[in-house]
């Protein structure tokens, strides 16, 4: 449960706005599910308007009247309490329950007999547009006594009851109150903020290309909105960079590459230096490549994710003199918009024999996870950091839109995310995943044909699988049933196209792959080069029962 809070001095308008029909009529059936006593004696649950709400504000705000209270930074304090979509609606008496104790943890009623009451409501009216069933409590701080209620720290003290609150009526626990895990989320400011940019911009294109004679302002109230719903459904901008630096991380073997990489995915780089110096970078921010018209906008490494900071991807590569230097050297060029300064690994084609050596990783590294406890959680974000990255630099090279590939990396990338900065962990497995996405960002220009590719991709499902695992001794049920989501859903559609590479890492199957690579070279190619995906994935849903009854497991490697 996710308390949010504000406060202000306009009581009347608030009641009214939670009583109305919303900003895009989302709101029904507002009515009340708690209250003071004398609140609930008169309107129950009877479905409310705009004369009530005022009556209701007046109510409320008696106390303050009539003592002539006033109270630094709004004597009104508006908290809403939701639930995540998946846990479905509560009934109003587990609400009314709910609300009581919280108003009680809170310390904002007289259970106690020491304090005068506070005058508060709990207002119901549906769910919200992304589907979280949610009460908002409105609270007059002068207390009926005239004193003044507490909320000095009011926002730690209701994380802490909404978690006690999760405990006691059995509600989806908060993962990073557990689990030192938190994602970094979207405002819906944020998300609305976005989405207009992205459909005035999409029109102004179609304006200049001609099929389009009208100005932005002079079209319908109503066909703007349309447009700009229509973007807010879409793969948002700040996923899809971290997904794409994320990719670009993981391939990287030092600093310098990491900012040629992202220059090469087209994200535009720019970094922070040191206050007084210019070759000193303690951080970085990114932007995609803005319509034209437009301005980039602009994100931290710690805005996109938490495991994206400078300090964090730094902990992965070496910590050389001659590696600051190029990197330096790199960033510069960055921001004067020159060429790179040394071009590297990621202007060639790999080697065809790394193929079998970042298998060979991948399977000892798997081995190696077998040993590694779930409470070491600095390994277990960094091994889901770099599968998700392997995944993302994949998608980055056969997914024109974000597929099943992108929504793998994504499930993934969330386990990746601390809110502390990890230490480097005692255990770190030797092996690592970071080959292949230096191998994967490459799919599309070549590499070792289809099979070799299906059994990277059951390789990199069964690291997937070792995470799902993890979170499932954890007894964290959603964050693995996302991944298993994943896995067997997003990844089937992947493992569909590819062929039966055999069981992975058997020696008749690595015998196979080395005589058809000996025949390659003696004769040419004999099966397509390049990624066997299209170059567009669209996105699917998990399959079905129907889809998924083919000659092949559609499973992409799981308990194999």
């Amino acid at each position: 449960m996710i308390p949010n809070i504000t406060k202000g001095d306009r009581m009347a308008g608030l009641m009214v706005y939670l009583t109305g029909p919303g900003k895009r009529n989302e709101h029904t059936e507002p009515h009340l599910v708690a209250g003071d006593p004398a609140m609930m004696a008169w309107h129950d649950d009877n479905e409310l308007g705009r004369n009530d709400a005022l009556a209701i504000a007046r109510h409320l705000d008696r106390p303050r009247r009539a003592f002539g209270v006033e109270v630094a930074g709004g004597h009104v304090w508006h908290c809403s309490l939701s639930l995540r979509a998946e846990e479905g609606q509560l009934s109003d008496d587990r609400w009314r329950e709910i609300c009581e104790a919280f108003v009680r943890k809170m310390g904002l009623d007289d259970h106690e007999g020491t304090k005068a009451p506070t005058r508060w409501v709990a207002v119901r009216h549906g769910v919200s547009q992304a589907g979280n069933d949610h009460v908002h409590l409105v609270v007059n701080l002068v207390r009926e006594d005239g004193t003044k209620a507490d909320v000095w720290g009011d926002y730690g003290a209701a994380q802490k009851a909404c978690r006690e609150l999760e405990a006691e009526f059995g509600l989806q626990r908060l993962e990073s109150a557990q689990r030192d895990r938190a994602s970094r989320g979207y405002h819906p400011a944020e998300i609305e903020a976005d989405a207009r940019r992205r459909a005035r911009g999409k029109f102004e294109a179609a304006r200049r290309q001609g099929s389009e004679s009208r100005t932005w302002w002079s079209l319908p109230k109503d066909e703007r909105d349309g447009l700009v719903a229509a973007q807010r459904t879409a793969d948002q901008p700040r996923w899809a960079l971290a997904r794409t630096v994320r990719a670009c991380a993981t391939a990287s073997a030092d600093e310098a590459e990491f900012v040629r990489r992202m220059r090469r995915q087209g994200v535009l780089v720019r970094a922070r230096y040191a206050e007084g110096t210019h070759d000193v970078v303690t951080g970085y921010s990114v932007a995609a490549k803005p319509e034209p018209g437009q301005r980039p906008i602009w994100y931290g490494g710690g805005n996109l994710a938490r495991d994206l900071t400078l300090p964090r991807l730094r902990a992965e590569w070496p910590d050389t003199p001659q590696g600051a230097s190029a990197a330096a050297a790199e960033w510069g060029a960055a921001r004067r918009g020159r060429r790179p300064v040394a071009p590297g690994r990621e202007v060639h084609e790999p080697d065809p024999m790394v193929w079998s050596e970042v298998g060979a990783d991948l399977e000892r590294l798997r081995e190696q996870l077998r040993s590694i406890p779930i409470e070491d959680r600095d390994t277990w974000a960094r091994v889901a950091r770099q599968t998700s990255g392997a995944f993302a630099a994949w998608s980055a090279r056969v997914e024109g839109t974000p597929g099943p590939l992108a929504a793998t990396a994504d499930a993934l990338a969330k386990t990746a995310e601390l809110r502390r900065h990890p230490v480097r962990p005692e255990r770190v497995p030797k092996a690592s995943a970071a080959g292949a996405a230096m191998l994967l960002i490459a799919a599309s220009k070549g590499g070792r044909g289809t099979v070799a590719q299906a059994a990277m991709l059951r390789q990199l499902a069964n690291l997937a699988k070792a995470v799902h695992d993890m979170h499932r001794a954890d007894q964290d049920a959603r964050r693995a049933a996302e991944i298993e989501r994943a896995i067997r859903g997003e990844l089937a559609t992947v493992s569909a196209r590819l062929p039966d590479p055999g069981p992975v890492g058997h020696a008749a199957t690595k015998a196979v792959v080395a005589v058809r690579t000996a025949r390659q070279g003696q004769a040419g190619p004999q099966t397509p080069m390049g990624s066997p995906i299209p170059n567009r994935i669209e996105p699917q849903r998990p399959a079905t029962a129907a889809t998924t009854s083919t000659k092949r497991d559609p499973d992409p490697g799981i308990n194999r």
